[in-house]
């Protein structure tokens, strides 16, 4: 058997094994591959704010506890009644820009100044935010906390600083933190495992 007998028998074998390669990552992954891996993976949910912390309990995208963060928690609703329950606006920022092909229904965000626990959810339509005051936020270092009451949000801008601000505002301003924030819950999340690493060798 000459050479290149031998080079069309590799090339034959070679496309064998890409198409069965490609063939079980099909069958594997059928809702994989971008867009599709990025699709809220729970079922349709016309009520998503029945039950909600116990349906949307931990955020798709960072992991954390919803019910924790109450404070900061959002819930996006799409068009098609899929729903993502995040942490943050940050988090919701990564869930409106994953899902570029489907359209919002609706989008909660909580009232920070309520003292029910946890806090409600609102249409964001309805909040004020108050962008950039001395306020602890999930995922971000510049707070974005949203207020029922634009005077309540007053009071706290008056305490605590910033610029009060709607939605789009604050979403806008999310993206724009994006890269900043990012880097720090990657250092505070390589952090957190060096602290476990010592503890379990100590």
């Amino acid at each position: 058997m000459n050479r290149r007998d031998l080079l069309k028998i590799s090339a034959l074998a070679g496309l064998a094994t890409v198409s069965a390669g490609a063939a079980a990552a099909e069958t594997a992954c059928s809702t994989d591959g971008t867009p599709n891996q990025f699709i809220p993976k729970k079922a349709a949910d016309a009520k998503p704010l029945d039950n909600e912390l116990e349906k949307y309990a931990k955020c798709p995208y960072c992991g954390m506890d919803r019910k924790e963060h109450n404070r900061t928690r959002m819930l996006v609703q799409y068009s098609d009644d899929l729903v993502d329950g995040v942490c943050s606006i940050h988090c919701l920022a990564l869930s409106l820009g994953l899902n570029i092909d489907r359209e919002p229904k609706v989008i909660y965000g909580p009232d920070y100044a309520s003292t029910v626990e946890p806090r409600p959810l609102l249409p964001v339509d309805q909040l004020t935010y108050l962008i950039g005051a001395d306020l602890k936020h999930a995922m971000t270092k510049r707070s974005k906390h949203s207020f029922a009451s634009a005077d309540v949000a007053k009071e706290f801008q008056a305490k605590h600083g910033g610029t009060l601000a709607k939605f789009d505002d604050a979403l806008r301003e999310s993206y724009l933190d994006m890269a900043a924030d990012a880097n720090m819950v990657r250092k505070n999340r390589a952090e957190r495992r060096r602290r476990a690493a010592e503890q379990k060798q100590g």
